[in-house]
């Protein structure tokens, strides 16, 4: 497969590529030209998307002549978004996962783990026949506000500036605002309630990076030196972090890995090709996934780069960036791995699974998965010269392949399926690692046959009711994505 071995976080609108298909500009007697915005919306999503044949208002046809396309294009005035998602394969539905933004420098330090942020991932639920809500965190970044403030995985919080979180009020007051004040709570046995326990905590979201190679140990089961892994991001900036784990691995002698994705919404396609290699092997001979996009653009890459374009094989080899010399790939060789998954587990993640599927034995410990087999690139407004248009900063995150193994399965639409059931709970949210916390240790004693069936972690407290809200998140974008950050790219 051909690779390119330099970042291109863009893409350019190839116009004479597809002259075909682009409208044909004709003498306009009233309607104004549409901003350069929307134009570029409209276009991008013409030449990129996967699914633009099943949206009739992409279509060259749609329109009566560019009077019809202007009119369409300008109904949106400046809303740029409304236009984006107007444009959508019934979003929500088929197409869950497409997103634009209006600054792509935010963009770009999102894919680079970089924030602003207080460092709380966490999870919000309401109690049952009640608007109020509470919220659990599932872990802290190490050197955020939040672990600076003494906040831990397992902490609970119902208030913010002394105000009760509800469903109407949740999303201004945790997302819409940098400073505020968390009220934490406690769960009463006695009562058997979860009630605000006057323990505040102010804090100041800051632009953080967040180093994905979260947390990992080395534990003895049933004799067999086993890895415990947990990866939340597949976030290339720390592509080496994670192969000189997995070196360090190697030479303790692992014979068997745990990888914790619970809380990883996926990523970068390639850093999930690394860590598949990083598992199983460095062969480059053996396909790891084929993609596939629309028909332009699949007759467009086969005809510049063959036929072997679509095939992403295993790597034996960390290329170069600007901060490191390309290194060797470690890899453990393994031909079992146990995956740890939640129903947030996503794009990248699943990836991997499904890639492995074929090679050896992955076991899917806990709940299905999100069911993203789809990828996106980042389109810019490049100018003809090939250079970004200087006069907006607007980018687009459309769907633009499908993924599949390499026998050709990805039809998990509807997520992966665990092999053995686990959930996490919110009053036993233990360290990670620790033997005795609910999933791993689900997992630990499925290794050891102390449980061969399907089995639950989760212990619902007797008398309190909830219903699940949304994920920190699910706020942001880029946290359930699949992305390409490679593309090359297209002629003019």
């Amino acid at each position: 497969m051909i690779r390119y071995r330099y970042f291109v976080v863009g893409a350019f609108l190839f116009i004479t590529l597809f002259a075909g298909c682009k409208k044909k500009v004709e003498p306009v007697q009233n309607e104004p030209v549409p901003s350069e915005i929307s134009r570029f919306v409209w276009n991008g999503l013409n030449d990129y998307y996967l699914w633009y044949k099943d949206v009739d208002k992409l279509s060259m046809d749609y329109f009566e002549d560019t009077e019809g396309w202007y009119k369409y294009l300008n109904t949106f005035g400046s809303d740029h978004e409304g236009l984006f998602y107007d444009l959508l394969n019934q979003y929500g539905i088929i197409d869950r996962f497409s997103w634009i933004v209006d600054d792509y420098v935010a963009l770009e330090n999102s894919f680079s783990g970089i924030s602003k942020s207080t460092g709380l991932d966490f999870r919000l639920v309401r109690f049952s026949g009640s608007d109020d809500i509470f919220g659990y965190v599932r872990y802290v970044v190490p050197g955020s506000p939040a672990d600076n403030a003494g906040i831990k995985r397992g902490d609970l919080f119902m208030e913010v500036d002394g105000q009760q979180l509800t469903l109407t009020n949740y999303t201004d007051l945790l997302f819409g605002q940098d400073d505020f004040v968390l009220g934490m709570a406690e769960y009463n046995e006695l009562q058997n309630s979860i009630g605000y326990n006057s323990v505040d905590h102010s804090l100041t979201a800051v632009e953080l990076q967040e180093n994905p190679v979260h947390y990992s140990t080395v534990i003895d089961i049933g004799g067999v030196p086993t890895a415990y892994l947990v990866y939340n991001s597949f976030t290339s900036d720390f592509d080496f972090d994670l192969n000189d784990l997995f070196g360090s691995f190697v030479s303790d002698g692992v014979q068997r890995l745990i990888l914790d994705l619970r809380y990883n919404g996926g990523g970068s396609i390639q850093s999930s090709i690394y860590l598949a290699s990083m598992i199983y092997t460095t062969e480059t001979s053996k396909v790891f996934s084929k993609v596939q996009y629309n028909d332009k653009l699949q007759s467009y890459l086969q005809n510049e780069y063959g036929a072997d374009y679509f095939d992403y094989n295993f790597e034996n080899t960390l290329y170069a960036t600007d901060e490191h010399d390309a290194a060797a790939l470690n890899s453990l060789g393994l031909t079992e791995v146990y995956i740890i998954t939640l129903s947030g587990t996503a794009s990248a993640s699943e990836l991997v699974i499904n890639g492995l599927e074929p090679y050896i034995d992955v076991i899917i410990a806990g709940e299905t998965t999100t069911g993203k087999n789809v990828g996106s690139i980042t389109v810019k407004d490049y100018t003809s010269s090939g250079t970004i248009n200087p006069n907006h900063k607007w980018a687009m995150q459309p769907i633009v392949l499908k993924i599949a193994n390499s026998v050709g399965f990805g039809d998990y639409t509807s997520g992966l399926v665990p092999d053995v059931s686990a959930s996490e709970n919110y009053l036993n949210l233990l360290p990670f690692g620790d033997p005795e916390e609910p999933m791993l240790k689900t997992v630990i004693e499925y290794i050891t046959g102390t449980t061969t069936k399907s089995i639950s972690a989760w212990q619902p407290v007797e008398g309190i009711d909830y219903e699940v809200v949304a994920d920190s998140r699910d706020l942001r974008p880029f946290s359930r994505e699949m992305y390409i950050e490679n593309f090359p790219p297209l002629k003019k």
